[in-house]
């Protein structure tokens, strides 16, 4: 799996943020996002399955205790592939920003104009 679609899922997001400052124990992570989510222990450890597979966390053991840990090659991956987008679109939200800006500046003036125009009431004009 992709890590682009591992962390589609806002629990495996928000599970990527909490092991994003260090080791934490897999238990610690259920009881977090199991609060935070509503969701059960065991889904909790279907989805570090799904992030491990996608090379997104690390897991070891300590004692009784599985260790999660963010690897940085993975975020760096998915850094890659956001910048290449961003550099693939930027001239393209440029150019829009551009378009709008100019289309403001536009309306801007053609209101600027009609407020500049003097008004004549009817009486004016029968004269």
């Amino acid at each position: 799996m992709h890590p682009m679609d591992a962390l589609g899922d806002p629990v495996r997001r928000r599970l990527v943020e909490l092991v994003s400052t260090g080791e934490r124990p897999a238990g610690d992570l259920a009881t977090a996002v199991g609060d935070e989510f509503g969701i059960s222990q065991p889904a909790v450890s279907r989805h570090l399955r799904v992030l491990r597979e996608a090379g997104l966390v690390e897991s070891r053991p300590r004692g009784t205790v599985r260790l999660y840990a963010l690897r940085p090659q993975a975020v760096d991956e998915v850094a890659r592939w956001a910048d290449d987008l961003v550099r693939a679109w930027r001239p393209r939200l440029d150019a829009l920003a551009t378009e709008v800006a100019r289309g403001r500046r536009e309306t801007r003036v053609r209101d600027d104009t009609r407020a500049a125009r003097p008004t004549t009431t009817p009486h004016e004009e029968d004269a």
